[in-house]
């Protein structure tokens, strides 16, 4: 099994939760997987434990991605009980162990080894000093300037841009209004849109305004072509590369 290689000319490609569409999504393996090939970057999603670590999983909990067997939830429960989470692999086969929830830390490291940037959601809204933590942690780390932040929340959003006036941070949204539009632009903020939404006449207003242009989540060998004759900056995939 291999990703599905497209005409891509300039976009930097983002491997959406890790190499998704071969190994469990944001797992160590789907990390490692990604960080082998071509991948400008690799996207995950982080939440915070009932006993303040940080975790990466896209849901508010394990059920989907543990087939329905076993249902924490991330944030009301202490960091043990979701470590003590072992995952199944894609096909539902329970043969490896190494296929777990993930603390932030190894994510960064990850990609810090390998040399790809960390595309970074922050998911729901984070208290301030929460992500305080959070940004002191990946310093720590010594990969702050390997990390695109994005996030749905403006308010994540604008924390964060007071926190890293230098930082890149990417609004994620489902569409362009005026409104997305003054808060870009008021808080250097870039764009991850739904790639759907997008037209090449959207894309040349953005970068006009200075606004680097990701889309998410765009599978299909066709569409991503299409996207990338457009001129996204930005691709975020589960398998094209």
């Amino acid at each position: 099994m291999d990703t599905i290689k497209f005409e891509k000319w300039q976009v930097r490609m983002v491997a959406h939760r890790g190499l998704s569409g071969i190994e469990r999504e944001n797992t160590c393996p789907a990390f490692i997987a990604a960080a082998n090939r071509s991948y400008y970057g690799i996207e995950t999603d982080v939440h915070v434990t009932q006993d303040g670590q940080f975790v990466i999983m896209h849901d508010e909990t394990t059920g989907r991605v543990s087939n329905g067997e076993i249902d924490v939830h991330v944030e009301q429960s202490p960091f043990a009980a979701v470590a003590n989470v072992v995952l199944p692999d894609r096909d539902g086969s329970r043969v490896r162990r190494d296929i777990r929830v993930p603390l932030l830390a190894e994510y960064i490291s990850i990609c810090k080894k390998y040399g790809k940037r960390c595309v970074l959601e922050v998911k729901n809204t984070f208290p301030y000093d929460d992500l305080v933590r959070m940004v002191e942690e990946i310093r720590a780390l010594g990969y702050l300037e390997g990390v695109i932040f994005i996030s749905f929340s403006r308010e994540n959003c604008i924390n964060l841009r007071k926190l890293l006036p230098m930082a890149e941070i990417q609004f994620l949204c489902g569409k362009v209004d005026e409104q997305v539009l003054e808060l870009l632009c008021e808080h250097r903020l870039d764009l991850d849109i739904h790639f759907p939404a997008l037209t090449r006449e959207l894309v040349d207003r953005l970068h006009v305004l200075g606004i680097t242009v990701n889309c998410w989540t765009c599978d299909d060998k066709v569409q991503g072509e299409m996207l990338a004759e457009m001129g996204v900056d930005m691709i975020t995939s589960n398998i094209l590369e």
